[in-house]
C-alpha cells in the first residue's frame, strides 16, 4: 500500500513504542500529546516489563540494551505482610532470572522518546475532536488551534481516550478503591525502617478488611508508597479532607488504619511528599468493537484494567509493536487493523478480567485464618519465559 498518513494520539508507552517500530519499517507517523514535554509531569512509580510482552516489544524496537542499562533486576523481589508486619510470603528472583525487571515509569517514557527521530512528537497537542472524512480518513482538531488529517488514527490516549468514542460507547468504571501515592526520599538513610520493610522490590500488605499499604523500590534511593482503601470516589469531599493538606490526610489515615502496628504505620504517615490522590478505573472486560476504517486503539485506551498483575503497560508496549508490524505487512490499513485487533482482543480480554478480579480479591474482607496470599512468583516467571519462547516460535 502507499505510505499512509498516521497520527498517534498519545505519547505514553503504547504510542511511543508504535512510533519507534513504525520508523524501523521506514514509516513515519506523527505523535500528538497533551503534555508540554516528555518529563513535564510525575508519571508515578515503577513497573515490571514481562518477558512475554513488554520485553518482546523492546526487542522488536531494538531497545533491550537501553532497557537493561536502567532496569533493576533485583526489583523483582516481592514480599507479603499483614498489618502487624508479620511476613506471610517472600520471593527473591533466582540468579539469571530476568523475567520481569523493574523500570521507573518516567525512565521508560524518556527512553522510548529518546530513540525516536527528532520532531516525531508534537507536545502541547490535546485532541479536541476527530471528525471522519472520506475513505476512512479523519480530520483532527486540537485545543491549541492546530489541525491535520490522517489516514489512520491510533488512539494511544489512555483511560479517557477521545479516540475511543469513534469505536465504542464503553467508558471506564470506578473500581471502588482509592490509592494515595506518596514518596520516601533517600530512603536508606532517612527511612531505614521503611527500607528494611520494602527490601529490593515490592512489599504488599493488607489487613483483610479493605485497607492496604503497597511500597515499591524505585531508582535513586526513592521508595513510592501507596496507601489504599475501599472508598467512594468522593470520600475526601464527604470527610471534609483537603488532599493537599498533608497533616489533615495523615490524621484521617491514622484513624482509618488505627489497627495497624507501629512497625507498619510509618508506611502510612512518614512520607516526604504530599499525598497524590489516585483512583482505579477499568473498562468493561473483555471489550471488543466492530471494525471502523481508519481508526484503532492501543494500550489503556483499548483495555484499561486494574494494575494487579502488572499487565497494563506490558500489553500497551506489545500492542504498539504488533500494530506497527501489521501496518508494514498487510496490503491495506483495514487488513492491518483487523489483524492487530483480532490478536489484541483475545489477549487483553482474558488479562483484564483476571487483573480486575485480583484487585477485588485483594481488597475483600477475609478471615484472619485465611489471608490473601500472593501467587507463586517463581512459577509466574517461568510462565513468562515459556510464553515468550512460544511467541517467538509462532511469530518467527
Amino acid at each position: 500500500m502507499t505510505t499512509p498518513r498516521i497520527a498517534i494520539i498519545g505519547g505514553g508507552p503504547a504510542g511511543l513504542m508504535c512510533a519507534r517500530v513504525l520508523q524501523g519499517h521506514d514509516i513515519h507517523p506523527t505523535v500528538y500529546d497533551a503534555d508540554a514535554a516528555v518529563d513535564s509531569r510525575d508519571l508515578g512509580g515503577t513497573l515490571d516489563l514481562h518477558a512475554d510482552a513488554g520485553q518482546i516489544a523492546l526487542e522488536d524496537a531494538g531497545l533491550m540494551d537501553a532497557f537493561r542499562a536502567v532496569a533493576r533486576v533485583e526489583g523483582q523481589a516481592k514480599s507479603r505482610r499483614d498489618q502487624h508486619g508479620t511476613v506471610l510470603a517472600e520471593f527473591t528472583p533466582a540468579e539469571g532470572d530476568e523475567a520481569a525487571p523493574e523500570i521507573d515509569r518516567g525512565q521508560l517514557r524518556t527512553m522510548l522518546y529518546a530513540h525516536l527521530r527528532p520532531g516525531t512528537v508534537r507536545w502541547g497537542h490535546k485532541l479536541r475532536q476527530a471528525i471522519p472524512t472520506e475513505g476512512g480518513a479523519h480530520r483532527l482538531e486540537f485545543a491549541n488551534g492546530a489541525s491535520t488529517e490522517a489516514d489512520l488514527v491510533i488512539g494511544a490516549d489512555g483511560a479517557w481516550s477521545p479516540v475511543r468514542r469513534l469505536l465504542t460507547d464503553a467508558v471506564p468504571q470506578y473500581l471502588g478503591v482509592c490509592f494515595l501515592d506518596a514518596r520516601f526520599d533517600d530512603v536508606d538513610t532517612r527511612h531505614p525502617e521503611i527500607a528494611a520493610i520494602v527490601g529490593d522490590g515490592h512489599m504488599f500488605s493488607t489487613d483483610g478488611d479493605g485497607r492496604a499499604a503497597i511500597v515499591q523500590r524505585n531508582s535513586n534511593g526513592v521508595v513510592r508508597g501507596y496507601v489504599a482503601f475501599r472508598a467512594e470516589l468522593d470520600w475526601h469531599v464527604t470527610a471534609g479532607i483537603d488532599v493537599t493538606d498533608r497533616a489533615a490526610v495523615r490524621s484521617y489515615l491514622l484513624r482509618e488504619f488505627s489497627e495497624w502496628s507501629p512497625l507498619m504505620r510509618p508506611l502510612i504517615t512518614d512520607n516526604d511528599s504530599d499525598y497524590v490522590l489516585r483512583s482505579f478505573w477499568a473498562l468493561p472486560a473483555p471489550l471488543t468493537w466492530n471494525h471502523v476504517p481508519g481508526v484503532t486503539l492501543i494500550g489503556d485506551a483499548a483495555h484499561l484494567m486494574a494494575p494487579f498483575g502488572g499487565h497494563g503497560t506490558n500489553l500497551a508496549l506489545l500492542d504498539g509493536a504488533e500494530l506497527a508490524h501489521a501496518i508494514k505487512k498487510e496490503n491495506s490499513l483495514d487488513d492491518a487493523i483487523t489483524r492487530y485487533e483480532t490478536a489484541m482482543f483475545l489477549r487483553s480480554g482474558e488479562l483484564a478480567v483476571s487483573s480486575n478480579t485480583a484487585l477485588t480479591r485483594f481488597f475483600a474482607t477475609t478471615s484472619p485464618d485465611t489471608p490473601h496470599l500472593p501467587p507463586d512468583h517463581a512459577q509466574e516467571h517461568k510462565n513468562y519465559q515459556a510464553r515468550a519462547a512460544e511467541y517467538r516460535r509462532t511469530h518467527a
